[in-house]
């Protein structure tokens, strides 16, 4: 029987509040597409569009550290847990998916963020 990776662990989006707001170390990858980024973003993410995979693939181990805490966002959560199944497969250790995605932070944490 094959292995399988571990699942992916989620945080809320009152947690990723509350971690943007410590400064620890932390990378913050958004998956969504340059004009969904034109609509609604978070200030501080890495925006690497799943469309655009192959521009970007072969350096994700220089621009980001596989050991230090990864958070990826998109629309609703589904889209990141992908780019988490993948980065879990390039050796990062510390993953987590932002569950409900930037369509939950606009609407449980930062309001002035458009809802789209």
């Amino acid at each position: 029987m094959p292995l399988s990776n571990p699942p992916i662990p989620q945080i809320t989006v009152q947690q990723l509040a509350e971690r943007m707001a410590q400064p620890q170390s932390l990378q913050l990858i958004d998956v969504r597409e340059p004009e969904e980024l034109a609509v609604a973003q978070i200030p501080g993410f890495v925006n690497l569009p799943l469309s655009q995979f192959a521009a970007w693939s072969e350096q994700i181990l220089v621009q980001f550290d596989p050991n230090i805490e990864t958070l990826v966002l998109c629309h609703h959560g589904v889209r990141s847990a992908q780019m988490c199944a993948w980065l879990q497969g390039q050796g990062f250790t510390q993953l987590r998916n932002i569950a409900g995605g930037i369509d939950a932070y606009s609407m449980q944490v930062d309001p002035s963020v458009p809802c789209y």
